[in-house]
């Protein structure tokens, strides 16, 4: 299974910047998750409109993974 990691910085405080990870549904491959984040991202943007997205990626997820 793979997550999409969003890199976002505070609009208020650009300098401060941290990772969120949105898991994704199905289990998917590195090409479906690109193809499949920016309606994910976009969503998360319009929830968190105090973060800007700066960067994304797909990466695996795990169960230890918090």
């Amino acid at each position: 299974m793979l997550s999409i990691i969003l890199s976002a910085c505070l609009v208020t405080n650009p300098g401060y910047c941290r990772d969120f990870r949105i898991p994704l549904d199905s289990a998917a491959d590195t090409r479906h998750c690109a193809m499949a984040a920016p309606p994910y991202f976009a969503q998360w943007t319009e929830e968190h409109p105090q973060w800007q997205v700066r960067r994304w990626r797909c990466v695996s997820s795990s169960l230890n993974d918090t």
